[in-house]
């Protein structure tokens, strides 16, 4: 009779935090560990322990209550190494882990050079149609002089290198303007004339 699966599959593939650290020499300090989720990346994603501290086994051992432990890392993920190392606990018992060794290290951890550069963001973008021909009536009512209207963007301050905004008299590489020609093919934007002057 063959087996029957039942629940969600995972893609997991190795041991438990715990198993690697608790079965190694001083907890395993200063080796290497590798999640195989992250091994899909081309540029290499690793763990180098720095501290270890063991929690306490739980009363009751089962699937939805396994021993986990607390680790500091120093992660690199896709290339890149966070600034500050950070603390694993919530998914220390995740089979997902695998102690690379001693020999193995040093060609896995060889950094590749990132090829895409970073996106380049704009400081200002076009107002949304309709406010600005409110804009400009506005302006045209008041008699003050018609100048091009731009709306300044604002960022989220978390910037974790996955962008820049760009300098003064930089060209961005990423553009939120709306580009007539780029429009979908529906209903809703059928006989609208844009029209840059005004």
């Amino acid at each position: 009779m063959p087996y029957k699966y039942i629940g969600r599959r995972t893609d997991f593939r190795g041991k438990t935090l715990w198993e690697i650290v608790g079965n190694l020499k001083n907890f395993g300090i200063g080796r290497i560990v590798v999640r195989s989720r992250f091994e899909r990346y081309q540029e290499p994603s690793y763990l180098k322990i720095v501290k270890v501290e063991p929690l306490p086994c739980p009363e009751v051992q089962n699937m939805d209550n396994q021993r986990k432990v607390r680790v500091l890392v120093e992660k690199t993920f896709r290339g890149k190494t966070f600034p500050n190392p950070i603390t694993i606990e919530s998914a220390s018992y995740k089979t997902d882990y695998r102690l690379l060794s001693t020999d193995e290290e040093k060609a896995y951890c060889k950094m590749v050079e990132l090829k895409s550069e970073l996106p380049i963001y704009p400081k200002t973008m076009d107002f949304p149609p309709l406010l600005k021909e409110l804009l400009i009536k506005e302006k045209k009512a008041k008699g003050e002089v018609l100048e091009e209207l731009k709306l300044d963007v604002v960022y989220q301050k978390k910037n974790n290198g996955t962008y820049r905004i760009a300098n003064e008299g930089e060209e961005p590489t990423i553009s939120f303007n709306v580009n007539p020609e780029k429009l979908p093919d529906i209903s809703l934007y059928k006989n609208i004339k844009f029209s840059t002057e005004h």
